[in-house]
């Protein structure tokens, strides 16, 4: 007996995976990422933990070389630019609290990208003369 593929229930759905593998991997078969014209570029994974001494920002930036990432902070915000063969990468982190942006210490490894910061006050005591 011979299979009607009419009668498949996934057929739509492979079909459909088929035509978007297709249009990612293009007619060369290297995967082509259009930039949408942003300041920053791909979107990174991240996530940013704090404690009540120290926030701290774990990135997934795979396929960059070290020395392609630039970071920059102002005690507000984390600023991560990092380029690759294929795609570029740029988040604004808006940091959960005020960090010493002197106290930065970074790490790389694996596609793994971790900085950490120690909390600074919010605010500084004025004294009265």
């Amino acid at each position: 007996m011979r299979r009607d593929d009419r009668d498949d229930p996934f057929d739509e759905f492979f079909r459909e995976l088929e035509r978007m593998m297709n249009d990612v991997m293009g007619a060369g078969g290297d995967v082509h990422i259009e930039q949408s014209g942003a300041d920053y570029g791909a979107d990174l994974h991240l996530d940013v933990h704090e404690t009540d001494e120290a926030v701290r920002v774990v990135a997934d930036v795979p396929g960059v070389d070290k020395d392609a990432i630039d970071l920059k902070c102002d005690g507000e915000v984390l600023t991560i630019k990092a380029a690759a063969d294929q795609r570029d990468y740029g988040e604004r982190v808006r940091l959960p609290a005020h960090v010493d942006e002197h106290s930065a210490n970074a790490t790389y490894n694996n596609g793994i990208l971790e900085v950490s910061f120690t909390r600074s006050e919010d605010a500084s005591d004025i004294s009265l003369d």
